[in-house]
């Protein structure tokens, strides 16, 4: 069965005066995606996403969503998408729900109150929709906001940087938040983030821009699977783990980090074998852990 594509960016390009923010972006968001879109500061992410929404026009490059050119069906294509760029802002001194009913009839959208309810309920606010957002913390109106990129019902949802300012509590709210929109409501999802550990937590697909240009796309999983790890062993015997793992692993990079620790560098379907070698050469495991995260393997795209 051929996959449904929700967005599908090719070629991208926009500059402002001399300056050429995004120069070559494609990447394609397939229905159901938890798309992680990223990139070091200045990569071109917003200025991207902007063009998505068509709040700016791309100087080369075409833009289609849900099929349709995004030049040619703006109107009907951007009433199918809910978003956040930045904070979402609101009327401080209005409740959460008064000021979910004030975006719906501005937007038109046809929300009942049982409706908005249900919403507030869904971002984990029911029980302060009485109160007003002027006393809400940071995370609380982003996910306020997110409660506003549904009013319309959307098909598609992009969030640009929503965890950016939270700490610990709210990044693991907004994360459960993400999943349930895709799990529990069947909404594609755009990601942007700096967050790359919420990122490998969260998405299954991934595309990384840099300097304008998109580097590298595909299944997060897949992309990480294809790197060497850097496995971290403590052992109660160095000395015969280190000669141990000499021979059975000649060609990895193998370092000693203090007198029970080393790390070696092999791919992440050996790590069994490495753990049977060193059992085998009866030397005792006292932990063993797989070092590589999306951070180790970002980096090294973007410097490459």
């Amino acid at each position: 069965m051929q996959t449904e594509q929700v967005i599908q960016v090719k070629q991208l390009a926009k500059k402002f005066g001399n300056f050429e923010a995004v120069k070559d972006v494609s990447f394609t968001v397939n229905k159901g995606d938890v798309f992680g879109f990223l990139g070091p500061n200045g990569a071109g992410k917003s200025t991207t996403i902007r063009c998505l929404l068509s709040l700016i026009t791309p100087n080369a490059g075409s833009i289609e969503l849900f099929g349709k050119s995004l030049a040619q069906d703006r109107s009907a294509i951007l009433k199918n998408v809910g978003s956040i760029i930045e904070k979402p802002d609101f009327y401080k001194y209005l409740s959460a729900q008064k000021n979910l009913e004030i975006f719906a009839r501005i937007s038109g959208a046809d929300v009942s109150a049982k409706e908005i309810a249900e919403m507030l309920d869904f971002v984990g606010l029911g029980n302060r929709a009485k109160h007003k957002v002027k006393g809400f913390s940071h995370g609380m109106k982003q996910r306020l906001g997110i409660a506003q990129t549904l009013l319309h019902k959307p098909e598609l949802i992009i969030l640009d940087e929503p965890t950016t300012g939270l700490d610990p509590q709210g990044i693991i709210e907004i994360r459960n938040l993400i999943l349930r929109l895709k799990n529990e409501q069947n909404k594609t999802i755009l990601l942007s983030s700096h967050q790359l550990s919420e990122i490998e937590l969260i998405a299954n697909r991934m595309v990384i821009i840099n300097q304008g240009r998109s580097i590298v796309e595909g299944e997060v999983g897949n992309l990480l699977q294809s790197e060497e790890t850097v496995v971290s062993i403590e052992v109660d015997d160095i000395t015969k783990a280190m000669n141990s793992l000499s021979q059975h692993f000649a060609a990895a990079s193998i370092q000693q980090i203090t007198n029970k620790q080393l790390e070696i560098e092999v791919r992440k379907q050996d790590i069994p074998a490495l753990s049977k070698c060193l059992v085998e050469a009866g030397v005792g495991i006292e932990a063993l852990e797989p070092k590589r995260k999306l951070e180790d393997y970002f980096i090294k795209t973007i410097q490459s």
